[in-house]
């Protein structure tokens, strides 16, 4: 097909649409254009300079584009040890082989490297995720952070002035000091950028050797106490409301569309009220913590136990307690088993 002229055509690039059906980011779909994967109209196409609209026919692979969905917005708690990519060459596990099988394709808002754990944002939308992981939309991503030294506040301070480390500035960074345990401080820290191991490079600058790094917010959305490994739906609702006028129009995301049942059955969105029992490693409806209020964990090691205790440090339950003293047999007051009948006089 002829690309001459193509910028003047109405509608949008054909990589953004690729996008918005959810099928891979808009920078995978130029990648795909160019590797000759993709057809408009029957022909195959090598440049994405190229704007469609409805009345196009568009291929991936042969396959027709599918009709886009509504979009939609899951937080995922990303555990230590997984890759966020769909295909690692070094053959690594990744956060979408260690999703349930019955969620939309989606993508990942950013991205968290190998050893750092908490909120992942997940979406079916590739122009939403283009929009939030720009730093020009100003969202703050907020990290507790286990670091082997010792750290003074005022130097914290000075790093809200932004800071260049190996030729790349960094731009204003809020840190704290929430304690110290052992040869290790605990901080919070916060970041509107997310540039590649930010937080690591900066800290150590300080002599500060990070080892327990875990993302508890991003914008307006929290970790709470989300189980390690689950992931869990933002109702539509709530997502238009922390969204914005401002940031939907930017993202022209579709709260209108249907939900489209591809092989899945629908995930239940949290504060929907809905009665379906989740699938395994879909978590509904989670109580809110410390965490969400935006306050640091400080000064006891109770606060330290409590964070632990949101990041899988489960304890049974009732129900489990009750079920074990069920199945277990009765005995008698001597510790031996009950017997049968009862002992003769």
């Amino acid at each position: 097909m002829p690309e001459k002229g193509t910028n003047d055509k109405p509608g949008e690039r054909i990589a953004k649409v690729i996008a918005r059906a959810g099928l891979a980011s808009r920078r995978e779909a130029e990648a795909w254009i160019a590797a000759g994967r993709v057809a408009v109209n029957g022909a195959p196409i090598v440049s994405p300079a190229l704007n469609v609209t409805a009345a196009d026919r568009i291929a991936v692979d042969g396959q027709p584009l599918r009709a886009r969905e509504r979009t939609r917005l899951f937080l995922y708690h990303k555990p230590r040890g997984l890759v966020t990519t769909h295909a690692d060459p070094q053959g690594r596990p990744t956060i979408f082989r260690a999703l349930p099988k019955r969620l939309p394709r989606l993508i990942s808002v950013g991205r968290l490297d190998i050893n750092t754990e908490g909120l992942l944002l997940l979406t079916n939308d590739g122009g939403l995720a283009r929009v939030l992981e720009l730093p020009a939309t100003g969202w703050l991503r907020r990290y507790r952070v286990r670091a082997l030294g010792r750290v003074t506040q005022e130097r914290l301070d000075a790093l809200r002035a932004g800071i260049t480390v190996a030729g790349v500035r960094y731009g204003p960074i809020e840190a704290t000091v929430d304690r110290e345990q052992g040869a290790n401080v605990w901080l919070t820290v916060g970041i509107r950028e997310g540039k590649n191991r930010e937080v690591r490079k900066v800290l150590e600058t300080l002599r500060l050797n990070v080892n327990r790094l875990i993302r508890v917010a991003f914008g307006p959305f929290e970790l709470g106490e989300l189980d390690d490994g689950k992931v869990e739906e933002v109702a539509t609702e709530e997502l238009k409301a922390k969204l914005g006028a401002e940031l939907a129009h930017q993202a022209a995301v579709d709260f209108d569309a249907p939900l489209i049942n591809r092989d899945a059955r629908p995930v239940s969105a949290r504060h929907s009220g809905a009665s379906r029992r989740p699938e395994p490693g879909i978590q509904k409806n989670r109580p809110r913590s410390r965490l969400d209020s935006g306050s640091p964990l400080r000064g006891s090691r109770n606060d330290e136990k409590q964070f632990d205790g949101l990041l899988g440090n489960k304890k049974k339950t009732s129900s489990l307690r009750n079920f074990k003293q069920k199945s277990q047999k009765r005995r008698d007051r001597s510790g031996g088993p009950r017997p049968k009948f009862p002992r003769p006089l």
